[in-house]
């Protein structure tokens, strides 16, 4: 780790800079530091650096200022911001900006280093731009939706559409959806209807319900339920989908990552997210989406 890469430490904090510097060079970095924006800038211009960890609030001319300057004098150099007063617009005009990534303080060092490391193979393989939620979604024209007041019959019909298309269409591991959208009659998203939704709905009213404390053991006995499937769906016939959806999906930008949406799928414990554009949904991306790109990489890179 560290062997010939060249990292330039900003910062305007000395012992914070001095402690880090060491740390870096320590595990083998060939360490340079600045103390401001200014310096970084004479630095990069006079000898070629390999990443830069660049300091966002400092007097003078502050990070964002730097990381112009020093993209303007070496392009290929990685720049990874670091910040102790990180906020989304200040990531936000990083990534504009080009840099590698944005780090809050303090900044565990094994992160840190390895961040470096990132930054310096992303420089020797160079950084090929992947998709976006949006190149990957399905967009909204083409998955089910279906209007707030609609029955429940009227959800299974379109779901069931949307399978039979799918088979026509030799996609049905592409296409074929497993949910609705549900929208109000102001064109909001307020729910969503899936499958699992219906299974749960399907299911008698007494085994969601507490039981009895003298009941805590009693299990209910599955062989008296022979025909209870098919009185439970026809049960459904006249309720609504407001009365049995689910909430609605999460909200990712068009433009997020595809790590970003992979981390929220997982972390939230999600299958599928809204794709939004200016506060409008124009798609969704499902767990399906994100396998696909990922086999897609995969064969591309064999």
């Amino acid at each position: 780790m560290g062997k010939n890469i060249r990292v330039l430490m900003v910062d305007d904090e000395d012992q914070f800079r001095s402690t880090t510097s060491k740390i870096l060079t320590r595990r083998g970095y060939e360490t340079t530091v600045a103390e401001n924006g200014e310096a970084a800038v004479q630095i990069i211009k006079n000898a070629k650096q390999d990443v830069v960890v660049l300091d966002v609030k400092m007097p003078g001319m502050d990070g964002h200022e730097a990381l112009h300057e020093i993209k303007k004098i070496d392009p290929n150099v990685q720049v990874i911001m670091l910040t102790g007063h990180g906020s989304v617009d200040s990531a936000k005009k990083s990534l504009k900006g080009e840099a590698f990534d944005y780090l809050n303080k303090p900044c565990d060092m094994d992160l840190l280093a390895s961040k470096i490391e990132d930054a310096f193979n992303a420089t020797r393989k160079g950084r090929k731009e992947e998709k976006r939620a949006g190149d990957i979604m399905i967009p909204i024209e083409e998955y089910t939706t279906i209007r707030l007041e609609s029955t429940i019959r009227e959800g299974i019909e379109a779901l069931k559409q949307s399978f039979e298309s799918a088979v026509s269409t030799s996609r049905i591991m592409e296409t074929g959806h497993r949910s609705i959208l549900v929208f109000d009659h102001q064109e909001n998203l307020v729910g969503i209807l899936s499958i699992l939704d219906l299974i749960r709905v399907v299911r008698p009213a007494y085994l969601s319900a507490p039981k009895p404390s003298m009941a805590d053991s009693m299990q209910y006995s599955t062989m008296f339920w022979s025909g209870l499937f098919t009185t439970q769906t026809k049960a459904l016939v006249s309720r609504r989908i407001e009365d049995v959806m689910s909430e609605a999906p999460l909200e990712v930008d068009e433009d997020a990552n595809l790590m970003e949406v992979a981390n929220l799928l997982y972390t939230e414990k999600r299958r599928r997210m809204a794709v939004m554009r200016k506060n409008r949904v124009v798609g969704v991306v499902r767990e399906q989406e994100l396998f696909f790109e990922m086999a897609r990489i995969l064969m591309e890179s064999a």
